[in-house]
């Protein structure tokens, strides 16, 4: 078996996503922290060396984890829109996609515990997750500038800016709700902030 590291989020080989539920259990129960291959391996109803066949430490069955949660999520709320190549198709599926992963319980729990996990994402370099969700925008305004629904430009730059202004919806949005100011609020700037990004 290989680390989805080296394949697509969805593998659909179900050892590898019965292994990658029992890392989940454990992360929600006691933190990344506490959580060990070992226990996985138990949890799971494995031998510890098959789960080392699988990933070689914790740090790459992590990664395998959040790439299948956060893409998963992102192609789960593409739904939300009925035409994502529109400015406001692809800001309905935006929403619906910061909307999901701030309620997700796993990316609740990292943060809550571990918040430092998500550093290196937020501060140096991208991850997977990010990577394939840009992929998936970028391929988006593609399809609306061939039609003229949205503005020219490079695709890839429209569709990082968008991510990299997502993310401040994502991990600090409560940061900026109180009593004159609520979450629903942001979200509704969030969708005017795409679309007029995208509008021809």
């Amino acid at each position: 078996m290989s680390s989805l590291r080296h394949t697509n989020a969805g593998t659909g080989d179900p050892r590898l996503d019965g292994y990658l539920d029992a890392a989940r259990d454990c992360i929600l129960d006691v933190g990344w922290r506490r959580t060990t291959l070992t226990e996985v391996a138990r949890r799971a109803g494995v031998s510890r060396m098959t789960m080392y066949r699988a990933w070689p430490d914790m740090g790459s069955l992590l990664g395998d984890l959040m790439t299948r949660e956060w893409v998963g999520i992102a192609a789960a709320t593409r739904v939300a829109a009925a035409d994502t190549s529109t400015p406001a198709g692809i800001a309905a599926a935006a929403l619906s996609t910061v909307r999901a992963l701030r309620d997700n319980e796993l990316f609740v729990r990292i943060v809550e515990l571990d918040p430092d996990l998500m550093l290196p994402y937020l501060l140096s370099r991208r991850g997977r997750s990010q990577e394939a969700l840009i992929e998936i925008l970028a391929a988006e305004v593609a399809s609306g500038q061939a039609t003229g629904a949205i503005r020219a430009g490079d695709p890839v730059l429209l569709a990082r800016s968008l991510v990299l202004a997502a993310h401040g919806f994502v991990f600090s949005a409560l940061t900026m709700v109180d009593g004159l100011i609520g979450l629903d609020d942001l979200d509704a700037e969030l969708r005017h902030l795409v679309v007029r990004t995208l509008e021809p």
